[in-house]
This record gives structure tokens, C-alpha cells and sequence, in this order.
């Protein structure tokens, strides 16, 4: 009887999938990017040996291709080549995949394919499944870019979007490659999102059920919760808006056992307003991720964070220009919380910002901001983490091809003194210029 539905099951999906196969077209897209920086201090410590200032040189091609077998049917695939510093050291071998690639550090110094994924657009839908993005929606806030291995399905009726997914984050059965003795160890994300679309204006949310049972095998435990986040984007006339929030509710530790589990929860913000007079434009920033309440065993922080993605500031929480590129850039607690230049976690945030627009091709802006951890991590003597000048200057050379030349100061707050008011902390600035082309 088994094998009567699978087979059933296969002939289903033959006919659902069914489509002359034949190659129609080719279509390419990508980004390549040149750049140069230089960073004044490698760690926040005053006076500290073994970080000397830096400066070097970088680059990056994306490049993805869409295979056109039909209007309605098309393969996607996307890699990243030569993605390294110029002249630079190579990175050591290893197996873990980078944090936004399916290849490793090393591969994307030569050449890694991150995504390879079918994209059908049915009559009753539109399938995506393969290996794709995953890790963004709504606003830029709380995004973190990443491929994964996913089935999803969408389904558009008028201004209503609806969307589906499952997601295969890691899996440790038995296999050629793997030796497990257990069948239940798969890390696993199911999700949910609607969306209504009006004009000038958009709002959803996305539900996300989260299961990480990699560690049951070993420590009779697995990781379950629940993330919602609701966003709403808006333009009213000069003033475009944005909102989103973030919400976790769950287990950090579920056991399998009589050991007492260990509760989670987290809350993020977001609202952004910018105001486009054509020449002038200014606009604000607020944004917020709870940080750990010291002392207790539920988590209240660190499953939310700001996002790869959204780099608000060059040095303070900028991943991609500082951190991904430079490394971490830290106070004296030599660990990932003394971080600067991570993604934003534990903290209130604020950013004001004007530009001005002298010739159309030309895109001045200033900002200024400030941000301040939620909660004093164990051991910590203060909250500050310090104020933050940016000024950018980008110029359109071209339709494609465009040059960015940038600064950041930033005045260090007392955070990265750690646990000890006698430590001196520097302030840090950088030196960024860009030329970029798009395809």
C-alpha cells in the first residue's frame, strides 16, 4: 500500500509539473564591486599592542543566471567569484560554509554557487524549490540574507500575497557522508507570510515555527519557538515610512528529559521616515533589539538581531563594510559581545541623517547617531556604546556604473570599557571609497 502512494504521489507531481522542456532564453544579472579602506584602529583598547591601523584594498562578482525553459518555467542560480582582498592571504580550508554562502570562505575567494533552485509558476501557484534565499522579509531591519535548502509556494489573488515554505537549515541523518546513529536530528523551519498591497503601501506579517534538533542526539535537548513579524511600508507624499517589528516565543532548551527547560523570549523594533524634497531630503531612525536580563535562566535577548543586511552606520554595527572585511573591532572584553561593528544586538538606537542632491548623477549624505545597550551584559559597568558621524558622497557615473567615496567617526562610549572603569577606550574613525557596477 506504501508503494502504491508514492508512486500515486510521483505521478502527481508529473502532472503538476509537466512543461515542454526546451531552452528558450538566458538571462544575466549581477554586481561587481571594487574597493578601498582604511580602518585607524583594529580594537578600541587605548594604547593596545598587536592592533595596528589598516588598509587594503577588496573586491566582489555576483553573478546569477536565469534559465528560461518556458515563460511559466525557468532555473535560477546564483555564485559569488574572486571575493577577497587584493593581494591579501588566502583563507584556510575547511568545510563550514561562509555565514551567506552556500560555499566556504576559501570557495568564494575563488568561485561558489550559492543558490541552484526551479521556479514554476502554475496555474494554481507559483513553486520554488531547491537551494535559495532565506532570512529576509519585510523592511531591510532584521535581515540576514542566507541560502537555504526550501520548498516554497505562493499565491497572489489581487492585492493579496500569500506564501508558504519549508526549510531544511541542517541535516544530520545517515548517509554516505554521515555515520548518526539517531533519525531525529535535523535543524527545521516552517513559514508562513501574507501581505496586502495597496498604492504607495504595503503590510504583512511572517510566521516562522522553529525547530533545532541537533543537539537532541547528544544533550537530550532541542530548540522550539516561535518569530513573528509584522511590517508595513508606506509612502505619503514626500514621506515614505517603514515599521517593522520582531517577536520570539519559545525554548532555548527543550528537553527530552526531567531537566528543567530553558525559556526564551525577545522583542525587536524598527521605524524609519524619510522625507524627499528632490535636491534635499532628511529623515530619522529608531530602532531597538531586547538584550538579556542578567541573572535568569530565561533568555530575553540574542535570537533577534539588526541584520547582516541593514548596516545603519560604517563602523557601528556596519557588518559588511567593517566586520565581514576587517574582523571584529572590539572593547576589552575580547569576546563577540564587545563587538562594535556586528550586527546590532542589546541596544537602543538612534540616527538622524539630511542629503542634498547638488546634480542629479551626485548623492551627499550626513547622519548621526547614537546607540545604547538595553541591558548591562554580566559583569559590565556601563551602557554607552558611543556617537557616530557618517558622510557619504556617491556619484552616478553611468546608468550601471557608480563610485562612493565615504567617512566615520566614531566617539567610543564607556560599553567597551567592560568590567573595569580604569580601561581606556579610543575612538575609531574610517576611510571608505566604492566604485560599483550593476548588470
Amino acid at each position: 500500500m506504501k508503494r502504491f502512494w508514492l508512486i500515486l504521489l510521483a505521478l502527481g507531481l508529473m502532472m503538476t509539473f509537466r512543461a515542454t522542456v526546451f531552452a528558450a532564453d538566458v538571462k544575466f544579472s549581477g554586481q561587481f564591486y571594487a574597493a578601498g579602506m582604511y580602518v585607524d584602529q583594529t580594537s578600541l583598547q587605548k594604547d593596545a599592542t598587536g592592533y595596528p591601523s589598516t588598509a587594503f584594498y577588496f573586491q566582489r562578482l555576483r553573478v546569477q543566471t536565469e534559465f528560461i525553459v518556458t515563460p511559466a518555467l525557468k532555473l535560477v542560480t546564483r555564485f559569488d567569484a574572486l571575493e577577497r582582498i587584493w593581494g591579501g592571504a588566502r583563507s584556510a580550508a575547511g568545510t563550514s560554509a561562509d555565514i551567506d554562502s552556500s560555499g566556504t570562505r576559501v570557495e568564494n575567494e575563488n568561485i561558489a554557487f550559492d543558490w541552484a533552485y526551479i521556479n514554476y509558476k502554475a496555474p494554481i501557484g507559483v513553486f520554488n524549490i531547491g537551494i535559495m534565499n532565506k532570512g529576509t522579509t519585510g523592511t531591510a531591519f532584521g535581515n540576514n540574507i542566507a541560502p537555504a535548502a526550501r520548498i516554497k509556494y505562493a499565491y497572489t489573488y489581487g492585492p493579496v500575497f500569500v506564501e508558504g515554505s519549508i526549510s531544511k537549515m541542517k541535516d544530520t541523518s545517515r548517509s554516505f557522508i554521515s555515520t548518526a546513529t539517531w533519525n531525529d536530528g535535523d535543524n527545521d523551519e516552517y513559514g508562513l507570510e501574507g501581505r496586502y498591497t495597496w498604492k504607495g503601501g504595503q503590510a504583512g506579517m511572517m510566521v516562522t515555527y522553529v525547530r533545532y534538533a541537533e543537539t537532541r542526539p547528544g544533550s537530550n535537548y532541542e530548540k522550539t519557538y516561535w518569530q513573528f513579524v509584522p511590517y508595513a511600508m508606506a509612502k505619503i507624499g514626500p514621506v515614505a515610512l517603514e515599521a517593522e517589528l520582531g517577536y520570539v516565543t519559545g525554548k532555548e532548551r527543550d528537553y527530552d528529559n526531567a531537566t528543567a527547560d530553558v525559556k526564551m523570549t525577545g522583542l525587536s523594533a524598527y521605524l524609519d521616515a524619510l522625507a524627499d524634497f528632490g535636491m534635499f531630503y532628511a529623515g530619522g531612525t529608531f530602532a531597538y533589539v531586547s538584550g538579556d536580563k542578567p541573572g535568569t535562566t530565561k533568555l530575553e535577548g540574542g535570537q533577534l538581531s539588526g541584520g547582516r543586511d541593514w548596516n545603519p552606520c560604517l563602523i557601528l554595527f556596519g557588518y559588511y563594510d567593517t566586520y565581514r572585511w576587517v574582523g571584529a573591532i572590539r572593547g576589552w572584553d575580547n569576546t563577540a559581545t564587545g563587538d562594535v561593528n556586528n550586527v546590532m544586538r542589546n541596544a537602543f538606537f538612534y540616527q538622524g541623517r539630511i542629503g542634498v542632491r547638488p546634480i542629479a548623477a551626485l548623492d551627499i549624505m550626513a547622519s548621526l547617531a547614537y546607540a545604547t545597550a538595553e541591558r548591562k551584559p554580566t559583569g559590565y559597568l556601563d551602557k554607552d556604546y558611543g556617537i557616530e558621524f557618517d558622510l557619504t558622497a556617491t556619484y552616478k557615473i553611468t546608468n550601471n556604473l557608480s563610485y562612493m567615496l565615504g567617512g566615520g567617526y566614531l566617539w567610543t562610549g564607556d560599553y567597551f570599557k567592560y568590567n573595569n572603569a580604569a580601561n581606556k577606550v579610543s575612538d575609531n574613525y574610517m576611510l571608505i571609497n566604492k566604485l560599483t557596477l550593476t548588470f
